[in-house]
């Protein structure tokens, strides 16, 4: 954590609780130095590397892990049964029903998985051939049947994909922009041109629609704070401080000296964070706004339709983008709260359909801000091995 970050950080806490005090240990102490969660954010620096003699199938895994996913619930658990294949199914019990009612962001994030499944096997010397939904597609909800299949072989005229390189050090980053420094447009265009598969990709990068755009977030991300079935969903899973996030390194992570000593002095209560009239709520609103005020620009993804196969293929699209923004230097953070399907937030899903020219039959599957930030320390993340179904 930088010095900026912890004094941001202290402020802002400070703010969320009202001015009370806080009695806790200084940011220099023996109890800030050892708050951060190691052993959740290993697997960003144990991916078994390409020239790794273990089975290919783990290398890969230990890559594809890494995939950007919503509420980071890691959705993704494989079986390795058959020799040379690798089955991916969904997690039922990380989906999110009231955000993702009909499970279409967490099936993007599995998409995400699949695209570095891929781009990893590439690097090591191997064709993968990709079955989506072998047993056919679920709707409304995902079920029990395998999402993907993926079968192995050696090849060696195989080409790697350069943005392989840059898989460890992607991030979605959450934090507030330099709005002192313009992305070019043709950034932007370079980013969404790695995209693929035929995805509808776009920009908004002129200053009077990215401020449109900005309002519309803005109001998204009110509805869904003062509904209380999904801002449940998002508190319950906030992992507050290193032990919570150790013990259970998917959801939302809040770790930091300034936040556990809050838990720890019980000056920061669940209850609170669900609750509009209570003092955490009201001033934590315009904390977690305010990095919605800083985009400089906007990147998204359409697709023709909305099948499975067409959520699978926008995260696959989004994360090579993500991978394209991170060669750039240019932080992404996705901006999903318009994009929802339940009844409160159905105006801004209408208004921002509209604005982005999205016509009746396509659907508009991501959509995240750009700019350039400070590279935030990575999501935690469960190791490869726990996404192993046991036989």
């Amino acid at each position: 954590m930088t010095e900026k970050q912890v004094k941001s950080g202290r402020r802002n806490f400070l703010k969320v609780l009202g001015g009370g005090a806080i009695m806790a240990a200084g940011a220099g102490s023996l109890f800030a130095f050892t708050r951060t969660p190691t052993k959740a954010i290993e697997p960003w620096k144990l991916a078994l590397g390409p020239q790794s003699d273990a089975d290919p199938r783990r290398i890969i895994l230990s890559h594809s892990i890494l995939a950007p996913n919503p509420h980071n619930r890691q959705p993704w658990i494989v079986d390795l049964e058959k020799e040379d294949e690798i089955t991916l199914y969904c997690d039922l019990d990380k989906r999110l029903p009231h955000t993702d009612p009909y499970d279409r962001q967490i099936t993007i994030g599995l998409g995400c998985f699949l695209e570095l499944a891929v781009m990893t096997a590439k690097e090591i010397g191997m064709r993968s051939e990709l079955t989506l939904f072998p047993e056919g597609e679920n709707f409304p909800r995902l079920d029990q049947r395998p999402v993907a299949r993926i079968r192995l072989q050696k090849d060696a005229s195989v080409k790697p994909d350069p943005l392989f390189a840059q898989i460890l050090e992607r991030r979605s980053n959450k934090e507030g922009f330099d709005v002192s420094r313009k992305v070019q447009e043709l950034d932007a265009l370079n980013i969404i041109a790695v995209a693929e598969r035929g995805l509808l990709t776009g920009s908004v990068m002129q200053s009077a629609k990215v401020e449109e755009m900005r309002k519309l977030t803005r109001e998204a991300l009110l509805v869904e704070m003062h509904t209380y079935r999904t801002n449940k969903e998002s508190i319950d899973l906030m992992r507050m401080g290193k032990a919570e996030i150790e013990a259970n390194p998917d959801g939302i992570d809040m770790g930091g000296v300034f936040l556990e000593t809050l838990g720890l002095l019980g000056q920061l209560e669940r209850d609170d964070l669900v609750n509009p009239e209570s003092t955490a709520f009201k001033n934590g609103i315009p904390i977690i706004l305010e990095p919605l005020e800083t985009a400089m620009g906007y990147v998204f993804i359409k697709t023709q339709g909305n099948t499975r196969k067409d959520q699978i293929e926008a995260g696959r699209g989004y994360v090579r983008i993500n991978l394209k923004a991170t060669a750039l230097g240019i932080a992404m953070h996705p901006l999903s709260q318009a994009l929802q399907e339940y009844e409160e937030v159905k105006p801004q899903f209408e208004a921002i359909k509209q604005k982005l020219d999205v016509k009746p039959q396509e659907t508009l599957q991501m959509f995240a801000r750009i700019g350039y930030g400070e590279k935030p320390n990575p999501s935690p993340r469960w190791n490869y091995e726990a996404k192993i179904r046991s036989s």
